[in-house]
């Protein structure tokens, strides 16, 4: 039987770091822990993650009623339990305003691929949602397209959200992902950015694969796909308005090899000519 009173404890601990970690301000963010078939608890509206306490968790079920607590439930929660539907084996969502990874929310700019390890190995490609006005089942259903391929998202012109097993582990994935967005942006002010190969891209692939990590560029589904070049969500920029503004494409697999050099004077050519337009267009 589960300990209701140390896991509302638990969200408790987590509402501090994220308070702390100067994710969420005032009243943003929400966290919820599925403790059963029909039942998760749920942090209130109006509340400052930083200084919650366990009676202030609301237990709701999974239509979004509320079944106990002193406290409203967060009126987000349908975003929560949309994830728990879609996802049986989650079990904790943690949804909050990271700074620089909602500046990417913001920006609409896809997140690089094929720079750091670690991103590599416990995040992958992170896709960005399109906007729906939050709170809405609307809202909820702009997660569904990722949910299965993915443990963090960023939401268009909103945040983020994560979800795992535990409630530490769903935070973990946004912490992960705001401090590699804001390495991104302090590389890019020293004035590059360099990129992985394709050859060192798939060995951290493959180690992610050892440890039980699982990553759709590492599946048939996507045997032809280019591992550093955003391809798994691409789809999905042109209705969420995603586009390439900030970071360069990386290299291809092709430009890494010894014997593209005919692709790699191409795709060069290509950059440049784009590079060349965009300015045009700016002026």
């Amino acid at each position: 039987m589960q300990n209701l009173h140390k896991i509302k404890q638990d969200i408790c601990d987590i509402g501090r770091r994220i308070y702390n970690r100067q994710f969420a301000a005032a009243n943003d963010g929400n966290i919820t822990v599925r403790v059963s078939e029909n039942e998760v608890l749920c942090t209130p509206t109006l509340h400052c993650k930083g200084f919650l306490k366990p009676d202030d968790i609301a237990l709701v079920d999974m239509t979004g009623k509320q079944i106990s607590g002193r406290k409203k439930r967060s009126s987000e929660a349908l975003l929560h339990l949309e994830i728990y539907r879609q996802r049986e084996d989650i079990k904790s969502v943690v949804h909050c305003h990271p700074p620089h990874a909602t500046a990417f929310a913001i920006a609409r700019e896809p997140i690089p691929q094929c720079i750091l390890p670690e991103v590599e190995v416990f995040l992958g490609d992170v896709p960005i949602t399109k906007y729906e006005t939050p709170g809405g089942q609307d809202f909820a259903d702009t997660i569904i397209p990722f949910v299965h391929r993915t443990n963090v998202m960023i939401l268009a012109n909103h945040g983020t959200v994560s979800y795992g097993e535990t409630v530490e582990q769903a935070y973990w994935w946004t912490e992960i992902l705001d401090s590699y967005c804001r390495m991104l942006m302090l590389a890019k002010q020293l004035g590059n950015v360099s990129f992985l190969s394709g050859e060192k891209s798939q060995e951290l692939l493959d180690l992610k694969d050892k440890w039980g990590y699982k990553d759709p560029r590492n599946t048939p589904d996507y045997e032809d796909c280019d591992i550093c070049a955003n391809d798994i969500f691409r789809d999905s920029w042109a209705e969420s308005g995603v586009e390439r503004r900030a970071f360069p494409a990386p290299p291809t697999l092709k430009q890494n090899s010894t014997s593209g050099s005919a692709g790699n004077e191409e795709a060069l050519v290509k950059a440049i000519t784009d590079e060349v337009i965009r300015q045009m267009q700016k002026s």
